[in-house]
């Protein structure tokens, strides 16, 4: 549905100002921040006449960001004023150095210094709920909508082309018995540990077959290092968002593999989650950056305005890349080294996807995450027997609803169930959220 014409027959007022530019945080992708502001100014966009029991609390928050696709719409509506259209004119959208730092600021709060919330690759705001990976300090956090689906692809070092190692690797055992003979390991790289580049990668493997913690050497590598660290040989292949996939295709340094979207066809990918007091304290500010972030959505997925997507993630505040690097995977075209596709259902998408809803954080979605997580001996056994009442504490699909009725999306495009049905794989494996121990169960390669 067309938000912006439908908003165009209220009532508006002027934005009074820009908005304050946006902190960079140092070493992300080798690019520097310039010292003095260099964001240019957002678009204006005029502000909703909102009703007093609509009025944020706040007019700021501080979130954060990692230079890749799924960050799409958080600037999007931070360049278009989005966020200022719905009361809030003063949000700040920081980059991150990491997945660490993101880890590491959204544990002290905008308070300390760090951030509020932001992006998010899954499950990593149950891990910081439950203090897993911030040294048992439990920050509770909530999921409140879905920036994406798609957009990851698996790199593969160009030393291993015409070896068959594409969607379905084909001779499996004796690649990687010629690598035991050579006395060498595969070696797999991600950005972040027991999260969903790790599980794409993961994925991948066990469904050809290969034990990812005998016959491969998985490794952690921050983004700003894929790049480098593949065309020295460190590493044999790397999962991560694009534009990096595609980098290191268009530098001549290796192929792609797969596309996520080809292993899981319209995934769910990464997500918006802020702490829980700080949304607790702000349930009407809450819906307010709701608003915004679908409203940017619908405009990032409207194809005809993906080269200005483009244009906007290439500058040096945001992206630091050039433009031509991130158009043509906006756009579904992928040149994968050794084959390429074009089609726009394989692109990364923010709003609408074939089977409904992208933003909707669909509780069906954790649940394999956690799943996945019990999968590899991430979490314990029992995370099962609990996880549906884990999902109701951080998932706050509830807030996702009344932001988009209080927007005015139509009722089509509002999910009635938190589950998405029944999910299958790249291998014809399937997962019922009603029934994630038989998932469980029919695995071949696990820890459990």
């Amino acid at each position: 549905m067309a938000i912006f014409s439908k908003l165009s027959r209220r009532r508006f007022l002027a934005i009074a100002s820009a908005s304050t530019g946006t902190a960079l945080l140092h070493g992300c992708l080798g690019n520097p921040p310039e010292a003095a502001n260099n964001q240019s100014a957002p678009v204006a966009s005029p502000v909703v006449d909102l009703k007093p029991e609509m009025m944020p609390e706040v007019k700021t928050i501080k979130l954060g960001y990692l230079p890749i696709v799924e960050a799409a719409p958080l600037i999007v509506a931070k360049e278009k004023g989005l966020f200022a259209k719905y009361g809030m004119p003063d949000v700040s959208i920081d980059k991150q150095a990491n997945w660490g730092s993101a880890r590491d600021n959204v544990k002290i709060g905008s308070a300390g210094g760090g951030t509020d919330g932001g992006q998010w690759q899954m499950p990593m705001p149950y891990l910081i709920s439950e203090g897993i990976i911030t040294d048992n300090t439990k920050v509770p956090m909530y999921v409140l909508a879905q920036l994406n689906t798609q957009g990851n692809g698996i790199a593969i070092a160009n030393k291993h082309l015409s070896k068959g190692l594409s969607l379905k690797i084909s001779e499996q055992v004796a690649f990687f018995d010629k690598l035991k003979s050579e006395g060498s390991k595969f070696k797999a790289a991600y950005t972040f540990p027991k999260a969903n580049q790790e599980f794409w990668i993961r994925y991948w493997l066990a469904g050809n077959g290969i034990d990812p913690d005998k016959e491969v050497e998985l490794l952690t590598v921050p983004t700003a290092q894929t790049v480098a660290d593949m065309k020295r040989g460190a590493m044999d292949a790397f999962s991560t968002g694009d534009p990096w996939p595609y980098r290191i295709v268009t530098e001549k340094i290796g192929f792609i593999s797969a596309l996520t979207a080809e292993i899981w066809k319209n995934h769910p990918e990464e997500y918006l989650a802020i702490r829980k007091d700080w949304v607790d304290k702000h349930p009407k500010a809450t819906k307010a950056i709701l608003k915004a972030l679908m409203e940017a959505q619908q405009w990032c997925d409207n194809f005809d305005n993906r080269k200005e997507l483009a244009s906007i993630l290439a500058r040096r505040e945001y992206f630091g890349l050039p433009e031509k690097i991130l158009i043509e995977p906006l756009m579904g075209k992928y040149n994968l080294g050794e084959r390429s596709i074009d089609d726009k259902s394989m692109a990364p998408l923010y709003w609408k996807d074939e089977k409904g809803s992208v933003s909707y954080p669909y509780q069906s979605h954790d649940l394999w995450f956690l799943t996945e997580s019990v999968r590899w001996g991430f979490l314990p056994k029992d995370t099962l027997a609990k996880a549906k009442d884990l999902i109701k504490q951080v998932n706050r699909e509830d807030l996702w609803r009344e932001a988009a009725k209080e927007l005015g999306v139509a009722a089509a495009d509002i999910p009635t169930s938190t589950s998405r049905g029944v999910e299958t794989f790249f291998d014809g494996t399937k997962f019922d959220p009603e029934k994630p121990q038989a998932y469980l169960d029919s695995l071949k390669i696990k820890r459990v």
